[in-house]
């Protein structure tokens, strides 16, 4: 019972972190064509609530997913498949703090008259780590599932009640 309620929880925040993740990729081809001031005010005024919210999201995903794959170690090739997973999670996470938060710092106190005459740089660099995370966490949730479902019986006559 102690493991799939925790796969639950597992599936639900990685769930929710590629949801944002997305999210993001699903908005860069428009914004990679926003001029400077305008992909700066999205930057400062949109995404504010991501923070606070994929803080507590990515770092239960990773944590759940580490937790997930001790669980079941034992079991070769659901381990596999989990730690796929928990070692995709983890990259995103890496990914965003290498990448995307000098970003965000040195993005966080400009304006558009300020802005750096290579806003260029520092966009593509934000937006295609988003595009990468969200590859990683795509991966991350589907091997996650995919591991569940490798111990789910194919033939409803050998399924166990619950």
């Amino acid at each position: 019972m102690l493991v799939r309620n925790w796969r639950f929880i597992t599936i639900m925040l990685a769930a929710l972190t590629m949801g944002m993740a997305l999210c993001h990729l699903l908005e860069m081809p428009a914004k990679m064509n926003y001029g400077g001031a305008l992909w700066l005010t999205l930057l400062q005024t949109l995404y504010g609530v991501f923070g606070p919210t994929s803080a507590f999201v990515e770092t239960g995903a990773v944590t759940t997913a580490v937790v997930l794959a001790f669980f079941v170690r034992r079991r070769h090739t659901v381990f596999n498949w989990t730690l796929l997973g928990a070692l995709c999670l983890i990259a995103a996470n890496v990914a965003w703090w290498i990448w995307v938060f000098p970003v965000n710092s040195a993005m966080s106190a400009l304006t558009p008259e300020t802005l750096p005459a290579d806003w260029t740089r520092l966009r593509d660099q934000w937006e295609y780590t988003h595009a990468a995370r969200a590859v990683l966490q795509i991966i991350a949730l589907g091997a996650i599932v995919f591991s569940v479902l490798i111990e789910t019986p194919v033939d409803a006559s050998t399924s166990q009640s619950a």
